[in-house]
Parts: C-alpha cells; structure tokens; sequence
C-alpha cells in the first residue's frame, strides 16, 4: 500500500445468510485521484461490495483498508469518522423532498454537529457558504432555495453530488448515479464526477450498468461477474469479448 493509495480491499468474501455468496476474493485498490469504473450484470456483486466499503454492511471474510485503516475491525466511532471521509452518492438520490437544495447539502455536514445542532438546523454561516459555492459550481445557482421535490432528475443528483463534496471527502462511492437519468443528464453528472476528480484529486469508484460510459470516463474498469473480479484494466484493454464474458453473453446479444 502506497501514500497514493486511498482504499485498498483484500480478498474479501460476502456470505449472507441465506447463503448466497455475492462475493468471492475480491481484492483490489484505489490511488488519489483515480476514477474506477465497477460494471457487471445485476447481482455481480457491485452494489454489495460498495456497502461492504462503508461498512453499511460486513464482510464475511478478508479486510479493506481506508486511509491505512481497517474498516471491518473499526468499533462505533471509528466507523462515523470513516464514513465522514467517504462521500456516497445513490441512484435514488436520498434526499429529503420537502427541504429545499440547499438543506439538503448541509445534510452532509451532519456528522460534524451534535444531535441537538442537526435537529435544529444550526449551521455556521462557514458551512452555509460552502454548501452555497458547491451548488454554483455545479450549476445550481438558480436552484439554491428551491424544494428538491421539484427538481429534475439530473438537478437532484447534482445535490446529492454536493451534500458528498460538502464532507470534504477523501473519496467518493456512486452506487448507480445515472441508472435513473436520461442520457443528456447522465452526460452531465458524468462530467462533473470526473472533473471532481481532476480537479480536486479526489478518487471516485462508481459501479455503472452502462459499459460505453465507463470506457469514456474510466481511468480503470473492474468488471464483476458472479461475485468475482474477472477483469481489471484500462478501458482500452476492455475487448468486446471480455464484455461478453463479465455479462455472460455474446457479442451479437450484446449488441442488441
């Protein structure tokens, strides 16, 4: 592990307890300022191994490390403070409707205040000017105070994109972030996580459906198949036939 390396994850496994096995010797890492596409059919395991991340649920076996830290044997408060340097975006958003943009950024805020400050709101004007600068720069500026119920699709993730920025995170996970979004707006949000990225060195592991997508964007593509890591390259090294083999397809079904 290197002083580049953020996350590292070492052969985990995750068993659940039905039996299902979603993951198998997963082992891979993740340096300052790379974008690490995740693609695989649904059930491969992507949307797992991202919860296994940040601990919102363990893993059966192995052990990841955040920041040289080990996320598996973190008690309580080890845990809050990981999760504070991890920034989580969501295909459904997670936001709270009746609250307008800007409340909603300073929702990520919200583990650096007291249960008596969340509950009321009591924001510092620093933070407050933050989450404000965040909106403008991801185009917002017109949508600040509007409720987050009558947004677009791509405005929404675009506030969820800033309530993570607004932790300071020292990484970024996107379970699906443009699954629900027509393509002009996956466009868009793919482009602002990118030039996230670029700009502020801060890593992105993004699981996606949509494999042209993550050849564009990727510096790197891990493709999961039934738990297991069977491809982990460049997006030029990421063959037609090495798509049918992560989706467990053929090429000509692929294609239409």
């Amino acid at each position: 592990m290197t002083e580049q390396t953020v996350l590292r994850v070492e052969n985990v496994d995750k068993i659940y307890k039905n039996g299902v096995k979603a993951l198998s010797g997963v082992s891979f890492n993740v340096d300052n300022g790379e974008f690490v596409s995740v693609i695989g059919p649904s059930g491969s395991g992507k949307s797992t191994l991202l919860r296994c991340i940040n601990r919102m649920i363990d893993a059966s076996k192995g052990d990841i490390y955040f920041i040289g830290q080990s996320v598996n044997k973190a008690d309580k408060h080890q845990i809050k403070e990981i999760r504070k340097n991890i920034g989580m975006i969501f295909q459904h958003y997670n936001l709270v409707y009746r609250l307008n943009a800007l409340e909603n950024v300073l929702h990520g805020k919200l583990g650096s205040y007291s249960t008596v400050q969340s509950a009321l709101g009591l924001y510092t004007a620093k933070d407050v000017e933050k989450a404000i600068e965040i909106l403008h720069m991801l185009g917002l500026e017109e949508r600040v105070y509007e409720q987050c119920s009558n947004l677009s699709g791509g405005q929404k993730q675009r506030v969820g994109i800033a309530r993570a920025l607004i932790q300071g995170p020292k990484m970024i996970l996107c379970d699906e972030p443009i699954a629900s979004l027509d393509p002009q707006a996956s466009k868009v949000i793919m482009e602002y996580l990118y030039d996230i990225t670029r700009t502020f060195g801060i890593p992105c592991l993004v699981n996606l459906h949509q494999v042209e997508v993550a050849k564009s964007y990727s510096d790197r593509i891990i493709g999961l198949r039934n738990g297991e890591i069977v491809f982990s390259g460049k997006p030029g090294e990421l063959t037609a036939d090495m798509i049918s083999h992560i989706y467990g397809v053929s090429s000509e079904e692929l294609i239409s």
